[in-house]
């Protein structure tokens, strides 16, 4: 045990959850822990002493230094790093499908941050507990442009920069049917699910949350969509589609299982796509020491592109339009 305390940056996602139910999520313990903790000014917020009920905002700082952590050590592990771009503050990288942002329960070794560790060993201590230099996350389904912190001033502006929603992200999905109008705005509070805590849902009370879409393409029952995030919840975009009646193709927690009304030949491509069709295409920010804007794109993965060319007999479409 020890009591080394562990700080944090409150991203757009975690806006208006209750301090104690945010820190129990977070650091994977109970929640009558937290309100123990709490309760003995273990846990604070902006350095002021805070109530287990109270909302937090987007960009506020999280302490904690309660007796009963568990020191969360990652230990550097070699792995394949698609690199985009690295200087001596940032990286951005290439996430493929199947790999684990950081550990968690149930994925204590094999993660994106056990492999950054081992090439970028000064990220030690950069961010939160278990999270070295982890600023934002993909799903670890979902594929796509990630942006990590090297020191603790380029974490730091990273993490403002993502809780005030000054960082452009735009993703590509593949959903079934059509959606009508071809172009338009989700908004739809999410919250999370009342009987299963570890889904989310569009429900009243949920916080604000807005996505928005525009058809690339469509043919044979499903669609090529472009999103843009003008906020950051948790499977925002995936609980939106599902909202909107077009789920992702390959989503096992919020897709349907429309292939069973498409055609017969293509019903095994959509039935066995493995996980959501869902890629963080290109991301946009400013420099956290200079202020230069920086732009990155990920390219598209195969299994997107062998996805549309099977069920739609038709070529990927060009995506050569203005970021």
């Amino acid at each position: 045990m020890t009591s080394a305390a562990v700080s944090w940056i409150v991203g757009p996602e975690a806006a208006g959850e209750r301090l104690d139910r945010h820190v129990a999520a977070r650091l994977e313990v109970p929640r009558n822990q937290v309100q123990r903790w709490i309760a003995e000014g273990l846990v604070r917020i902006d350095g002021r002493p805070a109530k287990p009920s109270a909302a937090l905002a987007a960009g506020e700082r999280v302490e904690c230094s309660p007796p009963e952590l568990k020191e969360e050590r990652v230990l550097p592990e070699a792995g394949d790093l698609r690199v985009l771009y690295e200087d001596d503050d940032l990286v951005a990288l290439d996430k493929p499908a199947g790999l684990t942002v950081h550990p968690g329960a149930g994925r204590p070794t094999g993660t994106l941050a056990h492999h950054l560790l081992d090439r970028y060993p000064e990220m030690a201590g950069v961010g939160g507990p278990g999270r070295p230099g982890i600023v934002h996350r993909l799903d670890q389904g979902t594929s796509g442009v990630l942006v990590v912190a090297r020191n603790p001033t380029a974490y730091l502006r990273l993490a403002r920069a993502f809780a005030s929603r000054e960082v452009g992200k735009r993703y590509l999905g593949i959903a079934y049917g059509a959606p009508s109008p071809a172009r338009g705005t989700i908004e739809a509070p999410i919250g999370r699910h009342p009987q299963r805590r570890k889904e989310m849902t569009v429900r009243p009370g949920g916080r604000p949350s807005k996505t928005l879409y525009e058809t690339v393409a469509a043919a044979a029952g499903i669609s090529l969509l472009e999103m843009d995030l003008a906020t950051g919840r948790t499977h925002q975009i995936r609980v939106h589609l599902k909202h909107l009646g077009h789920p992702l193709v390959g989503d096992p927690v919020y897709g349907e299982a429309r292939w069973k009304g498409l055609p017969r030949p293509v019903q095994p491509f959509l039935r066995d796509f493995p996980r959501p069709a869902l890629h963080a295409w290109r991301i946009a920010f400013r420099h956290p020491a200079t202020g230069a804007p920086l732009s990155f794109e990920a390219p598209v993965p195969e299994d997107l592109r062998k996805l549309w060319e099977r069920v739609t007999g038709r070529a990927w479409p060009g995506l050569e339009r203005p970021g």
